[in-house]
């Protein structure tokens, strides 16, 4: 059978190559490098008091909401603490900052009315904290919040986070299946039920807010946040929209409404973001009005009734308006219209996406109706500016106050001001509260419920116990891989199972499965070990990742850490192969549903991996696969709207498709491996960017590397030799990389490792290779890249870039100074290293056209 040509990971396709870092001993004399500024900072909008054009848009199409009535003694209770407020502390209650950049002098000081911690902050080193931990700092902000030195009366805070499939940043709390599993499941009860226990939980750590839920409506599933959403249907999303918020913030009117063991709700991302175009996170939304009503917003009129408190503004455009400052959307439709008394918060730096708007300078989304500012390091300089415009009527005072109250009134219904001290509330600082018999079950269940029967030739499923069953993949016993992104950190990935006490790999919960019944477990990662076993479970599907990172171009499936073909070989032997699929959406999975026997959709599932066992066993009568597709399956790799009403609608399985042990189906038949990818996607993708958005061009992989030692760029942090990588933002979240190096030693490898690519088309102007970078802390820092680096780490001729200042800018050098010269054959375009121990961020790389106007130094 001809197979299709599949991509493999970069370190199947090195193999045994040593690599070397790129050192200063490999390097000519090192030298300065031409910059210029990359980024432009706007000045500071002094008049504008909204952005230059909004929506076009007809209130009257959308519904009135009959949202809970308000309480009339907190209105009178926020009339009595305005009346307090100095102006200081009113710009303060509008602004939150990440707990990474603030401390508790600062809270005082400023009089912030919320902290965050966004996916990657915790206190201590690492992006997740044990409780102890998160139960200090919350205290120490809380207890600065309430410090009346200086004010009349002081607002205490609240402190949000992402707890978007359980409260994934507290260690050994319970990690549900990602939101994409949870509509497979389609089952309001138990969604409730996940909510409601991660409330718990989060009150444990001392947070009072959960950013949650996420009822995006996804249409493009190369979206990156694809699991963020439970269907493609909005009447799953409305459904569940609804039972989520009561989860987590109870039932408005009864008597645990915002109480004890409740937290404050957000619904976001408002609105349209599932419906970005060509799957670009933060991108344009391609709907007319009535679709963004009927497709989009579903979730949120349901949420809205359920009486969430916060609603959080998308990052996304609409007709060419950033939410973020869009009056029509956030004031007329939102608050007018569908009468929302709570407050709207931002995302990351989302202001700052305004036309006219900097990450510290933006009256035009308060002014538009944001009421809270998310504004994680930049909060100072908000602070600032919002001042500085509320004295010149820039913002007028009217609309402060009127975000002011919201936030108050948010805080009232909480019971914030009555509360005492994190660590003083019930549940708080009980560990005994985590991952409960009663939270591992529910998570199990949820499971069990979200698994999805593609295919079962001959009725291979269920399994007997009293097989030899060969286990490989390199999703068998990783929980971090089973779990994806928002996961201890933003992106996920990276972590030994050790980091999850409460949780249990798929391999284990399959040898608890198997070893009662008689049955012999053999596992091997890499499918190569040679035993004469009975059947086969492999798993393995995408890494993890999130927004913006986690976008892709098609919808092929790109094997990484496990070769697919390995399958094959099974297949060639009569061996039958049951593949469980890891993954955040569909994809184009026919060649390894060919050579599968059995073939399940298990998504993301989390921490509790026997959940899989226990369907594939059928271990009590009652474990049958129940899960049916919210997301249509793509029958190419080509990308493309793939939802039930599209018309034409091809999917391979079509929405709501999914076997039961009790079905009579016939055989599923051989799959074309034809991709189906048009011509411009058949590996023609831009070849000159060579890393943006986080990640390394889509004609290009990375890696670290030294002295034989390699390891793929992860989505987070991760090490090397001497290199340690992280993350900070550039132009959206996360998608720089700061580059630490303790010695010379380690290196950033950028290349296409299996087949080489033709940059030739720039012509006899060549190539300029042009970055952005900064020094975080300041001073300098002398970055040496090579273009003329051989799989075994050797270089010829090296470009020395002095990156100065903690400012980003742009740096650029001809490709023949870096020894780059033949471009007809371009395999490793940048090697990026250090000639001194140091720190220096970096983003942006790309090849351009040569400008002429830089020359290499004398070597």
């Amino acid at each position: 059978m001809a197979k299709a040509v599949r991509k493999s990971s970069i370190i199947s396709l090195l193999g045994g190559v040593a690599c070397v870092a790129l050192v200063a001993a490999c390097a000519n004399t090192p030298i300065e490098a031409e910059t210029t500024e990359t980024l432009t900072v706007a000045e500071p909008v002094q008049t504008a008091l909204m952005t230059e054009r909004d929506l076009v848009v007809t209130p009257e199409l959308w519904p009135e909401i009959t949202v809970p009535a308000l309480d009339p003694a907190i209105e009178a209770q926020i009339d009595d603490i305005m009346s307090k407020m100095t102006l200081e502390q009113k710009v303060g209650q509008v602004i939150q900052a990440d707990s990474d950049s603030v401390t508790p002098e600062d809270v005082k000081t400023y009089r912030l009315g919320s902290v965050l911690s966004g996916g990657s902050s915790a206190p201590g080193d690492e992006a997740f904290a044990p409780m102890d931990a998160w139960i200090a700092a919350a205290d120490a902000y809380w207890e600065a919040s309430v410090d009346p030195e200086g004010v009349e009366i002081a607002i205490p805070i609240i402190w949000g986070i992402d707890a978007v499939h359980g409260h994934a940043n507290l260690a050994g709390a319970t990690i549900f299946p990602h939101n994409i599993g949870l509509g497979a499941a389609n089952n309001p009860d138990l969604i409730e039920d996940i909510a409601r226990i991660t409330a718990e939980e989060l009150i444990v750590s001392g947070h009072d807010w959960t950013f949650a839920p996420t009822i995006a409506t996804p249409r493009d599933d190369r979206w990156g946040r694809t699991y963020e959403g439970y269907s493609e249907s909005p009447e799953i999303v409305r459904e569940y929209a609804e039972r989520i918020v009561y989860g987590l913030q109870g039932r408005p009117g009864d008597e645990d409404f915002l109480g004890n063991g409740r937290v404050i709700s957000s619904a976001k991302h408002y609105v349209g973001d599932g419906g970005t175009m060509d799957g670009i996170d933060q991108g344009e939304t391609q709907a007319t009005e009535q679709q963004i009503i009927d497709i989009h917003a579903q979730g949120y009129f349901t949420a809205l009734e359920a009486g969430v408190q916060t609603v959080m503004s998308s990052f996304s455009s609409w007709q060419g308006v950033k939410m973020h400052g869009s009056h029509a959307m956030l004031t007329e439709v939102l608050k007018d219209r569908m009468g929302f008394t709570g407050f709207v918060v931002g995302d990351w730096n989302g202001h700052g996406q305004v036309p006219g708007c900097t990450n510290t300078d933006c009256p035009q989304s308060l002014n538009a109706g944001l009421d809270m500012y998310m504004a994680p390091d930049s909060w100072r300089g908000l602070y600032d500016s919002t001042l500085q415009h509320v004295k010149d009527g820039n913002i007028p005072m009217e609309r402060l106050d009127d975000a002011v109250r919201r936030i108050l009134r948010v805080k009232l219904a909480y019971g914030i001001f009555d509360k005492p001290a994190p660590s003083a509330r019930p549940g708080a600082n009980d560990e005994s509260l985590l991952a409960t018999d009663e939270a591992r079950e529910v998570a199990r269940r949820a499971v069990r419920e979200s698994l999805v029967l593609l295919k079962n030739n001959d009725n291979l499923l269920p399994l007997s116990t009293d097989q030899t069953v060969l286990v490989i993949g390199d999703g068998a016993d990783s929980i971090t891989k089973a779990a994806g992104g928002w996961t201890l950190s933003w992106q996920g990935g990276g972590y030994e199972n050790s980091y999850f006490p409460n949780g249990e790999s798929i391999l284990e919960g399959i040898e608890k499965a198997l070893l009662p019944g008689g049955g012999t477990l053999v596992f091997d990662p890499s499918g190569e070990t040679d035993v004469d076993a009975d059947v086969v479970i492999a798993v393995y599907g995408e890494n993890p990742y999130a927004e913006g990172i986690g976008d892709i171009r098609t919808m092929d499936f790109v094997p990484n850490g496990f070769d697919t073909e390995t399958l094959e070989t099974f297949k060639d032997k009569g061996v039958p192969v049951v593949s469980v699929f890891l993954s955040g959406r569909p994809l184009w999975v026919n060649p390894e549903i060919n050579d599968s026997d059995a073939f399940v959709a298990a998504w993301l599932p989390g921490s509790e991996g026997g959940g899989i066992a226990d369907v594939l066993f059928q271990t009590e009568p009652e474990h049958d696969f129940t899960g049916r597709l919210s997301f249509s399956w793509p029958a190419s790799a080509q990308p493309g709207l793939l939802n039930s009403e599209d018309a034409p609608y091809e999917p391979l399985f079509a929405y709501g498709y999914g076997l039961s042990y009790g079905d009579t189906a016939t055989n599923l038949g051989e799959l074309s491996e034809d991709p189906g990818l048009s011509e411009d996607l058949q590996g023609n993708a831009d070849p000159r960017t060579l890393f943006k958005r986080g990640r390394p061009g889509d004609r290009w992989s990375a890696l670290l590397a030294f002295e034989g030692s390699y390891t793929t760029l992860p989505a987070g942090a991760t090490e090397l030799a001497g290199l340690s990588v992280s993350r900070t933002d550039y132009e959206i979240q996360e998608d720089a990389l700061v580059m630490s190096w303790s010695e010379p030693s380690g290196a950033l490898y950028i290349g296409s490792f299996a087949n080489a690519v033709d940059l030739s088309d720039a012509g006899e102007a060549g190539l300029d290779i042009v970055f952005a970078a900064k020094v975080p802390d300041g001073g300098e820092h002398k970055l040496a890249i090579s273009g003329s680096c051989d799989q075994s780490g050797q270089c010829e001729t090296v470009e020395v870039f002095t990156v100065t200042g903690d400012e980003w800018a742009e740096y650029r050098a001809p490709t023949a100074c870096m020894g780059l010269t033949n471009l007809e054959h371009v395999d490793i375009p940048a090697v990026i290293g250090t000639v001194e121990a140091g720190t220096v961020a970096i983003a942006d790389v790309r090849l351009e056209p040569s400008t002429g106007d830089v020359e290499c130094a004398e070597q």
